[in-house]
């Protein structure tokens, strides 16, 4: 286990460590090398002090960071993470990710690497949440490659991210709940807001409702699924010529008109070995409208009903029976609570834009839907006075801290609360008056002065 220096031919100083055995039973020997004696003795130390302490990282040429983060998304992530977040790592991933760090091994990374792909991200205009999603996604393949020794330190972990402020919840107010669910009553999906502003159900949730999980006579809601719209993937061989004609690898013009109406302009090129597009392969599969189970366990905790939501529930299915009468042959039975004309469950987008349409009928200003939504009901329902343990059963959160996040004091109760805490301290309705003090100015005579001033002695 005896380390060799020595100067070479070259004219640089060579130095080999023996770190252990490899797989196959060679000898594990590492080459460090430097223009100075002094300078490969120090890289020589280094390497038999990490050795020694068992941190040293396994011999071989360390992948890039793309490599290993396409590593780490495809065998390990892919093992753990629910479909929806899959799709979030992979398109930071390739979207900023790879475009800033890609290139560099992970054994070379550099916290000042990681620092300038955050500034380029900011400036680019980037809001500090994504760019801090970034950092999470990045930590957590970096530490999965020093726990299997690939690397020796978590560069990640000597880098601060951008702070965020937390959003501030924007509920509705009662009175505009009851607006909103006013407008609503005009449509075929009533209930359905009904269900979303008055229990507090996520969107998802709400539109993969199944009448089998709906429990009438203990009046109780089990929301064991929920709808989402996955990404789809190629089921064939070669996914980069399956989506061959769809490939743009040429940025769009300044004027481009092909894309004029999109929201966030021209999309970016397609990568040399671009393998997207898998909505077009004929094989496709795991993609579209997909009933999936809740994120966590807590959330498939039961949600009692509200009585009064019973008759309209019973009426919404009664209705939705007269729709499949008329549907015949067409009908899709999925045995969705909310569904479209044709029994499909309801499009999440389209939720979203009729959630934006009711805005605007009711007069209410734009707001997030988990505003109108969960935020609107821990709200009311703590104005109403229901305690914070409850509100977090209702809501089906694993820690009251998530709770107090999603209630947002009013006003209204702060002043009538403060007015009952004067009342308690205050005891009469009315001050007793205080007098004013007076002082009048008199001159001071010199044998009053002098009769002081005996006493005082």
């Amino acid at each position: 286990m005896e380390s060799s220096i020595y100067e070479g031919s070259d004219g640089w100083w060579h130095g080999r460590v023996t770190m252990g055995v490899k797989d196959d039973g060679s000898p594990d020997r590492r080459h460090r090398r430097a223009r100075t004696e002094t300078e490969v003795k120090r890289k020589v130390r280094e390497l038999e002090d990490l050795r020694d302490k068992g941190r040293a990282p396994k011999a071989g040429r360390k992948p890039t960071v793309e490599q290993w983060m396409t590593t780490y998304l495809t065998n390990i992530a892919s093992l753990k993470l629910k479909p929806r977040s899959l799709d979030d790592y992979w398109s930071k991933t390739r979207n900023d990710i790879v475009p800033g760090v890609g290139k560099h091994r992970i054994d070379k990374l550099r916290p000042e690497h990681l620092e300038r792909m955050y500034r380029a991200m900011l400036n680019e205009g980037h809001a500090p949440s994504h760019v801090l999603k970034v950092h999470r996604i990045l930590s957590r393949a970096l530490k999965i490659a020093h726990r299997r020794r690939l690397i020796v330190e978590n560069v990640a972990t000597l880098v601060d991210p951008p702070t965020v402020d937390e959003t501030e919840a924007n509920p509705f107010t009662k009175e505009e709940a009851k607006a909103f669910l006013e407008a609503a009553a005009k449509r075929a999906t009533f209930m359905r807001w009904c269900v979303g502003v008055g229990m507090g159900f996520r969107q998802g949730e709400t539109l993969g409702l199944r009448w089998p999980y709906v429990d009438f006579e203990n009046e109780l809601f089990h929301p064991k699924w929920q709808i989402q719209r996955l990404t789809w993937r190629h089921g064939c061989d070669n996914p980069h010529a399956c989506g061959a004609r769809l490939h743009r690898f040429e940025p769009c013009p300044q004027d481009c008109t092909t894309h004029k109406g999109y929201k966030r302009g021209c999309p970016k090129p397609c990568p040399k070995g671009c393998t997207k597009h898998a909505s077009v392969c004929p094989d496709r599969k795991d993609g579209g409208l997909v009933f999936t189970r809740p994120k966590t366990k807590k959330s498939q905790n039961p949600v009692p009903i509200p009585p009064p939501f019973i008759p309209y529930l019973v009426q919404h299915k009664a209705q939705q029976d007269e729709m499949r009468t008329a549907a015949g042959d067409l009908w899709e039975e999925h045995r969705v609570v909310f569904s479209r004309p044709d029994g499909r469950p309801l499009d999440p987008h389209q939720d979203w834009e009729e959630f934006k349409e009711l805005l605007e009928e009711a007069g209410i200003d734009d707001r997030r839907l988990y505003d109108g939504s969960r935020h609107t009901a821990g709200t009311i329902l703590n104005e109403l006075g229901v305690d914070m343990p409850t509100i977090m059963e209702i809501l089906r959160h694993t820690q009251i801290s998530q709770t107090r996040r999603y209630v947002k004091g009013r006003s209204h109760l702060s002043k009538e609360a403060m007015h009952r805490m004067g009342e308690f301290f205050v005891t009469s309705s009315q001050p007793t008056p205080v007098k004013p003090a007076t002082r009048t100015e008199t001159a001071d005579s010199k044998a009053a002065r002098s009769q002081r001033r005996r006493r005082i002695r």
